[in-house]
């Protein structure tokens, strides 16, 4: 095939449907002299009735169609003839069991003979599916981005794979998308008869389904592309239940020799999470990360439990299942919760009465279980932490099928009846309503509109803490250059946490030289409009995501979430940078700090958003202009922070 970038004025197409070596091996006065194949093609050769590729035969279209007598019949056919139906016949050069390893998918071993007519029926069957194939494929690469393609798939282009190749062979069945404009998964999700054919998406799209009207992605956008992928909680339950059980078993013998081996430290602090804050890494985690490093510098032993496997409610009393047990951040594996109140009756008193414990998140755990270890060390007085809302709706962010704020209505409210979790809604009420009755719980918030809306989601009148993760502390002159608008997007680019509103204004503005779209996160997502930095948060390094803005000499968050954030790290790491942050209303703490004098701004929506890049006066926000500060970040030690630390 002739390279497309070394032909001048010359259609894409053309140049990639051109077979060089066949025409060179077909005229050999053309390779004789020494002239570019496709050149001379494109000038003389059609006229004198010379064909491009063994599968098309310029004499006999000519012949066929008269109505396309004075034109180059070979950029005919591609450009207009293959999509009307017009059938081809094979060159006279062409050798028929080339034809059969073609249709085998081999079609670079290629053999020429000159003169051999092609008058076998199977040879022009296969023929006239290679030129099909090929007039399908030229189509493609006309409208295949190159750059995006290797952008958003940063492993194809560490391996320096051709991406266009690599689309063609496995890509499309991996779910990448060849464009922009195209999806992959939304069209076979849209025209399952495509899918059941097995038929490339993007093939069949530009042969046929555009010309049919369909659509080559949902035009709902990305709240139709999460509804429709939900999967119903019941079964996503049951999974859980599996993974939990086929997951490895702690020994009961080994985590009490364990205690009696090491002895008793000054008091016992329990945990109870989603997960094992060791192995995962978010917010969350990290909270619990620094508790427990408290914990273990008040010399006190700590118990984390979490859900061998990650369940989307809680849970009923089950004794076939086993609760994940971390004993001074070390995986014991899975416990029933009859050996872990065994293990712990087992364990000696250190009778210095200082045991206590804290409630981080519910989904996995049974409450009666839970109440059941805790009364076997013989602790009542707690806490309970909203980093999210887990007791008020299985959907702990209030989004109403993941994709809209939805208030906390009334559980019975019509709305809830509409939601993938409305079903669900009342069984984590009354979980919770257990702890409450058998517990005496103190209700902790990171924030004061994180506890404002649970209160008005539950209407329960419980004591309640308002402590910080962290606060901004030691501020000092920001060190900022001149240039474009740096706007950053800060962690994973989940949906819920609106990473499509960034990537609008990405698109948006990609050339607009007032301003600049940078990824700060540990793993690269690839896009062609958004520049990427690497940075990784964690216990030893805290303030990673600060430096990392700071350095890069950030102006502005787009920190569009779609909950309402009980604190958002992210948030504050913003602030601490000296950037300001942009959010929408129902972003919960994000909007509270947005609203403060010189932090930011709160806009109603996302055309407000766009409006406001558009105008310019976003550039209002840059750190110039407002001469704005940097920060320290103090962080808190959770619980320990309430319990008393020494």
């Amino acid at each position: 095939m002739a390279d497309p970038a070394s032909v001048s004025n010359i259609g894409r197409s053309v140049a990639v449907a051109f077979d060089s070596a066949f025409y060179c091996a077909a005229y050999e006065d053309v390779a004789a002299a020494g002239s570019d194949p496709l050149k001379h093609f494109m000038g003389e050769g059609w006229r004198e009735g010379r064909d491009p590729a063994p599968w098309f035969s310029t004499n006999a279209y000519l012949e066929r169609y008269p109505d396309t007598e004075g034109s180059n019949p070979f950029v005919h056919y591609l450009e207009h003839g293959w999509r009307e139906g017009r059938d081809v016949e094979p060159s006279v050069f062409a050798v028929g069991e080339i034809w059969r390893a073609a249709d085998a998918g081999v079609l670079a071993d290629w053999s020429y003979s000159p003169r051999v007519r092609g008058d076998d029926k199977e040879r022009r069957h296969l023929l006239g599916r290679q030129a099909k194939a090929a007039a399908a494929r030229t189509l493609m690469e006309a409208e295949f981005d190159h750059d995006f393609y290797l952008a958003r798939n940063l492993d194809i282009a560490a391996e320096g794979a051709d991406p266009f190749e690599h689309f063609l062979t496995t890509g499309w069945r991996e779910g990448r998308n060849p464009n922009r404009d195209f999806s992959v998964l939304d069209y076979l999700e849209n025209n399952p008869d495509i899918a059941a054919a097995d038929i490339n998406p993007f093939e069949h799209y530009l042969v046929a389904g555009r010309a049919e009207g369909r659509a080559d992605r949902n035009q709902q956008g990305f709240h139709h592309q999460i509804i429709s992928r939900l999967k119903p909680i019941a079964q996503r339950r049951a999974q859980a239940r599996g993974r939990t059980l086929d997951a490895p078993r702690g020994e009961l013998a080994a985590w009490v020799a364990i205690l009696a081996d090491k002895g008793v430290r000054d008091g016992l602090h329990v945990t109870v999470s989603h997960d094992d804050f060791t192995a995962h890494l978010g917010g969350v985690q990290l909270c619990l990360q620094r508790e427990s490093a408290a914990a273990n510098a008040a010399g006190r032993d700590h118990l984390h439990l979490y859900p061998m496997a990650a369940w989307p409610t809680v849970r009923a009393a089950d004794p076939e299942l086993a609760t994940g047990v971390l004993w001074n951040g070390r995986d014991l594996g899975g416990f029933t919760a009859s050996q872990i109140v065994a293990a712990l009756q087992a364990r000696p008193e250190s009778g210095s009465g200082r045991d206590s414990f804290a409630i981080h998140n519910m989904l996995g755990h049974s409450a009666a279980e839970l109440v059941q270890i805790l009364e076997a060390i013989g602790l009542a007085r707690g806490f309970l932490w909203l980093h999210d809302f887990t007791s008020v709706c299985a959907g702990v962010h209030l989004l109403r099928n993941d994709v809209v704020d939805c208030g906390a209505p009334p559980s019975q409210s019509p709305a809830c009846g509409i939601c993938i979790y409305g079903a669900h809604r009342q069984s984590h009420r009354e979980a919770h309503d257990v702890l409450f009755s058998m517990l005496d719980l103190t209700v902790v918030a990171p924030s004061v509109s994180a506890f404002e809306t649970w209160r008005a989601a539950t209407g329960a009148d419980r004591p309640f803490i308002i402590h910080p993760h962290a606060r901004l502390v030691a501020p000092s002159p920001a060190k900022r250059t001149h240039g474009p608008l740096n706007v950053a997007f800060l962690g994973a680019p989940a949906p819920h946490k609106g990473w499509h509103a960034f990537v609008a204004l990405a698109e948006r503005f990609s050339t607009d030289p007032r301003y600049r779209f940078t990824h700060f996160a540990g793993h690269p997502v690839g896009h062609p409009s958004i520049g990427f930095q690497p940075v990784s948060v964690s216990a030893a390094d805290p303030l990673a995501m600060r430096d990392a803005l700071d350095a890069q000499s950030v102006d502005v968050a787009v920190l569009w979430s779609l909950c309402r954030e009980t604190f958002s790290f992210s948030a504050y790491e913003a602030l601490a940078a000296g950037a300001a942050i942009i959010t929408n209303p129902d972003s919960g703490n994000i909007a509270a700090l947005a609203s403060e004098p010189g932090q930011g701004r709160v806009l109603a929506d996302e055309a407000e958003l766009q409006a406001f890049f558009a105008s310019g006066e976003v550039i209002t926000l840059s750190s110039l202009q407002r001469q704005s500060s940097k920060f320290e970040l103090e962080f808190s030690a959770l619980t320990l922070d309430l319990v008393g630390a020494a």
